[in-house]
């Protein structure tokens, strides 16, 4: 049984915006931070769509640029991952993502899983601290959350989808303020892709290996790829800047 907040909550999905929904539903969760992201494309890629400030903003920037953690996993199985406490991850399940994680004072995760069948839409991530994990009463909540943020998905392109609440519109859902906030590295990965004549997904994860080691957000290597300021190649030194602005 959910509680009347996230009953609340619910009843504000088909109005929106998205970030005030977020906010709502930290403050029902009692939770560090809560954040959703998207399935962009065919691939495996969740694209942060709308965070509460701090912690989650950190946290969903670590994910996207490593691509391993709790919601990576958990779109990539279909299933909830749960860790409230990453201290007792077990060693090398994301061995770059944990104590990252921990630098930008994360402590526990739990990611639900947004999708049904042989759907996958994204994933709800909720953060919590050490002295304040989830309640079986949270817990529920935030099941009702992501199963109401998944029929919010299925259908925000449906008018009058949303029982009782008449017409809906594109100017009244949660999606107007949305859009996805990175296809720059959509075009970035496209390019490597053509620089090193790989697939797609190989151009991914050399764009996120490079971003990795050189300690700086996924978005911001990608704007420098598609600005031409650095190339990839096969040379074992990795990208280099590109000569005279030329792709």
């Amino acid at each position: 049984m959910i509680s009347d907040g996230m009953a609340e909550v619910l009843r504000s999905l088909g109005r929106g915006p998205g970030d005030e929904v977020m906010r709502a539903s930290a403050e029902v969760l009692a939770a560090d931070g809560v954040a959703v992201a998207l399935m962009v494309g065919n691939g495996h890629l969740a694209e942060p769509l709308w965070w509460t400030p701090g912690a989650s903003a950190r946290f969903e920037e670590l994910q996207y640029t490593l691509g391993e953690g709790p919601g990576p996993e958990a779109i990539r199985t279909r299933t909830h991952v749960l860790e409230p406490d990453l201290e007792a991850v077990r060693p090398g399940r994301w061995p770059a993502l944990v104590p990252a994680a921990r630098r930008v004072g994360v402590h526990g995760v739990c990611c639900y899983f947004l999708g049904v069948g042989g759907i996958r839409l994204g994933v709800l991530t909720v953060l919590s601290s050490p002295d304040r994990k989830l309640t079986e009463q949270q817990h529920d909540d935030a099941l009702a959350l992501a199963a109401g943020l998944t029929t919010a998905l299925l259908y925000e392109n449906q008018p009058g989808a949303w029982p009782g609440e008449g017409e809906v519109t594109q100017e009244r859902t949660m999606w107007a303020s949305g859009g996805l906030h990175r296809p720059v590295v959509h075009q970035a990965t496209g390019m490597i892709s053509v620089q090193l004549d790989v697939s797609l997904g190989e151009a991914l994860v050399r764009l996120r290996a490079h971003a990795y080691v050189s300690g700086r957000p996924l978005g911001e290597v990608a704007q420098d790829v598609v600005a031409r300021k650095i190339r990839f190649s096969n040379d074992v030194n990795g990208p280099y800047p590109a000569d005279g602005g030329k792709g």
